[in-house]
């Protein structure tokens, strides 16, 4: 069973772990934090936790990613926490780039199994959703969204504790909120579980347009299917389209580089090999022959704009993502012919956001534990 850590006393934990005591001193607003600051935050929400029902009612794992969950979920408060004009504290931002920082770590320096580490991840990430999913501009999405990538009561027991662990005026109205969280779930079908679609385009039609259905069942009427692979340098993607898809075309980064002697470190000749890449894919996906976009991908935004391209030509695209650990990683980063530097790989990994269910018609896993 994997568990962050044994020693669960405040003071140990202050000492395993930087982050921890990073957390001291951070100020909170007092509206809804009286208490005081991040440190005295996080102590009460871990005590409230181990006394909810439905936390003692878990399996032994799911204990362990719940409370993991609850010290970190607001780790990057020290980060985002500025005073406003108006003398209010905000910290805008802290989920997602503390899902960021909790990806890195359960990666590197607490390693993690992948699933365990994601559902952690995107508990941190949607801390604060049970308590504003109410609020969201499409509540019903917000809510199915999340049930994607993460167990949706373990998000609700987690914030009850978030509420709990805190001196705040509008408590009981925060413990409200979570209680309309579980019936927007259960009136969604994702109340404990991801929210099932009738077909892989049903779903990525939901999340690809802003006024959508989730029983919608679009026509398929696809033209080529894209293979986008998606890993840290050294996963052992190339390996994965030898295997797999060995007699289609391939549009590789790194072979137009090597074939322009453009160094990856050149920004300005990275920007002419995408513009190359992208027209070769053009061309095939105008004949609506099939292929492979073989390139790291680690970032959303990449990801986003190449599938909108991809799917202007009507494409079917099948996201595959390659993950090694951290440590074979930078192995098979050095056996590589084009070796990236060893602070370029590091740098990456901060920045990897693994790809989500709904970002491609199909995403795939290929996980080396």
């Amino acid at each position: 069973m994997w568990t962050l850590t044994d020693n669960k006393d405040w003071e140990d934990l202050r000492q395993q772990f930087t982050w921890v005591r990073d957390m001291e001193g951070v100020i909170q607003d007092p509206e809804h934090h009286a208490e005081g600051d991040v440190a005295i935050h996080t102590r009460m929400v871990l005590d409230a936790l181990l006394t909810l029902d439905g936390f003692k009612m878990l399996l032994p794992q799911d204990q362990e990613i719940l409370w993991a969950a609850a010290l970190l979920h607001d780790v990057e408060k020290r980060s985002t926490t500025v005073r406003e004009e108006d003398g209010s504290v905000t910290s805008r931002g802290h989920a997602r780039k503390g899902a960021m920082t909790t990806r890195l770590l359960l990666y590197t320096d607490y390693p993690a199994p992948f699933h365990i580490r994601e559902q952690v991840v995107n508990l941190v990430r949607y801390h604060g959703l049970p308590l504003w999913a109410i609020e969201k501009e499409d509540p019903a999405k917000a809510v199915i969204e999340a049930s994607l990538v993460v167990n949706t009561r373990l998000l609700a027991i987690l914030a009850r504790a978030d509420a709990l662990g805190r001196t705040c005026s509008d408590q009981q109205d925060l413990l409200y909120r979570i209680d309309l969280f579980e019936a927007l779930c259960r009136e969604n079908y994702c109340w404990g579980e991801a929210r099932d679609f009738a077909t892989p385009n049903s779903r990525f039609k939901y999340f690809a347009k802003k006024e959508s259905y989730a029983d919608f069942i679009p026509f398929d009427d696809f033209g080529s299917t894209v293979i986008l692979m998606a890993g840290l340098p050294g996963a052992g993607k190339d390996t994965h389209v030898m295997k797999h898809y060995r007699d289609w075309p391939v549009i590789n980064l790194d072979a137009i580089r090597k074939e322009l002697k453009i160094a990856s470190t050149d920004k300005n000749g990275n920007g002419k090999v995408i513009q190359l890449a992208k027209e070769h894919a053009r061309q095939y996906l105008r004949r609506k022959q099939n292929f492979v976009w073989d390139a790291t991908n680690i970032t959303r935004s990449m990801r986003d704009q190449l599938i909108e391209l991809f799917t202007t030509y009507n494409a079917y695209v099948k996201l595959i993502y390659v993950e090694v650990p951290h440590h074979k990683l930078h192995q098979q980063n050095r056996s590589r012919d084009e070796v990236v530097p060893f602070n370029i790989v590091n740098k990456l990994v901060g920045k990897l956001d693994v790809p989500v269910p709904w970002e491609a018609h199909v995403v795939c896993y290929f996980i080396d534990e």
